[in-house]
């Protein structure tokens, strides 16, 4: 029997309401850290077009992790402007 309606997607994973924002980048900074980190270790037991590959993909981290930074450096610059 066919149903009518889909399943709802299944959310595995949330984040909880009322964390702040610079804790929450906090952990996006520490998370793209690791990933960075993973992805340099693993293309450096690699050769050729995978490596370059992988490197590719660290690097796109790296982006994403100075993006994240300015973010907090933003954050933090509104906070000090509010509170002082």
């Amino acid at each position: 029997m066919i149903k009518p309606a889909p399943n709802a997607p299944i959310r595995l994973f949330t984040v909880a309401d009322g964390i702040s924002t610079e804790d929450l980048l906090v952990n996006l900074s520490e998370t793209l850290a690791s990933a960075n980190a993973l992805s340099c270790d693993l293309a450096f037991d690699l050769e050729g077009s995978k490596r370059e590959e992988l490197l590719g993909v660290a690097q796109l981290i790296e982006l994403a992790q100075l993006l994240a930074d300015r973010v907090h450096l933003g954050a933090a610059m509104a906070g000090k402007a509010s509170s002082g």
